[in-house]
């Protein structure tokens, strides 16, 4: 796990209600609800690389109910800005129900502000990875993001 410099634009996706209470692009809400990356002494913006994951993943976190309004927005990582990634093999249990080693792991990656970007793998889609943005690292102003899209949800979902 060591940084190391992007060699190419890396997109990805987040999912919130743009006239919600914290905007989408806005780290409050997990400092209030940590993830499985931080704890509420840190925040952080979650992401995911692809749309469809940034869906499961707030399909997950509703359990079954998604709140009113979602909208989507895109991320754009510049070339040159520092990363890391965790491996699913490669920090034994990160994965366990309780997310205390990934939160460990997350915390002190926060506080030390390695990297901008840490890339870990997807709870919820093993094979998928998500986006963990520090907006308190150097280089977090050079991140640009869209304008909110509203997402289209399939009512198969919740059938």
């Amino acid at each position: 796990m060591t940084t190391q410099r992007l060699d190419r634009i890396v997109t990805c996706y987040r999912i919130g209600d743009p006239n919600g209470t914290y905007p989408i692009y806005d780290a409050t809400g997990s400092q209030l609800y940590p993830g499985r990356w931080n704890k509420t002494s840190t925040s952080c913006l979650y992401a995911s690389e692809h749309y469809s994951t940034a869906m499961l993943e707030k399909l997950v976190h509703g359990s079954g109910h998604l709140p009113p309004n979602q909208h989507f927005i895109t991320i754009a990582i510049p070339t040159g800005l520092t990363y890391e990634t965790i491996a699913r093999d490669k920090l034994p249990g990160w994965d366990t129900q309780e997310p205390s080693v990934s939160r460990d792991f997350g915390e002190k990656w926060l506080s030390e502000a390695r990297s901008v970007v840490l890339i870990v793998p997807s709870y919820v889609a093993r094979l998928e990875h998500n986006i963990v943005i520090n907006p308190a690292h150097e280089e977090f102003e050079k991140i640009e993001h869209s304008r909110p899209e509203p997402v289209w949800w399939d009512e198969r979902l919740f059938d």
